[in-house]
């Protein structure tokens, strides 16, 4: 634990958190992963509840363990409890997040589902669905903008993650190569040292 990250949150700081939760599950259109800029904004640059490298550990842990990748917030409210000072707060920070970004877009989501399979024959709803996929899109680039950047701010220094954060791009563009030989890949290059 990094001891300059020790501070105490009040019950307004843990309140603002479960809203903030809450506004971003409404803004996850794509998955939680899609807000990833936006979590980083609040939890590192405005509040320093997390560093830099605590809040990219959080996502990568997550999306290496099995299971929904949604467990990243968890990770992160752990990280802002246990930064403020105990176990029961990491366990009221994992509580708090993941009951904020869960419970409006599933409220939402199954009020929506309902009914979109009523109205599915409507050229509004058809409209809707395809309008989404480039705002997912986007979303996603912003994310793996944020953690792409996080930290690796000097091009001469960093050049070889840079080109293979291009080339990886450029392959999952350009063929069907499955996703697992590109982390497979990533992991031996990450091994080796090269990245």
């Amino acid at each position: 634990m990094n001891e300059a990250l020790i501070f105490k949150l009040q019950w307004s700081d843990w309140l603002g958190l479960f809203t903030h939760y809450m506004s971003l599950s409404l803004l996850s259109l794509g998955g939680a992963i899609t807000v990833i800029p936006d979590m980083h904004r609040y939890l590192v640059v405005q509040h320093r509840w997390l560093t830099d490298s605590q809040f990219n550990a959080s996502i990568a842990i997550a999306q290496a363990a099995p299971g929904p990748n949604v467990l990243f917030i968890a990770l992160m409210g752990w990280n802002v409890g246990i930064n403020a000072g105990s176990m029961a707060s990491g366990m009221l920070g994992v509580l708090i997040t993941m009951t904020g970004i869960l419970l409006p877009s599933t409220i939402l989501t199954y009020l929506a589902s309902r009914w979109g399979h009523r109205n599915r024959d409507l050229r509004t709803v058809r409209a809707f669905k395809q309008g989404m996929a480039p705002i997912v899109v986007a979303l996603m680039i912003s994310t793996g903008w944020i953690m792409a950047t996080s930290g690796h701010d000097n091009p001469v220094k960093d050049w070889p993650l840079w080109l293979l954060t291009i080339a990886t791009a450029l392959i999952i563009w350009r063929t069907r190569l499955h996703l697992l030989w590109m982390l497979a890949a990533g992991a031996l290059l990450g091994w080796f040292g090269v990245v």
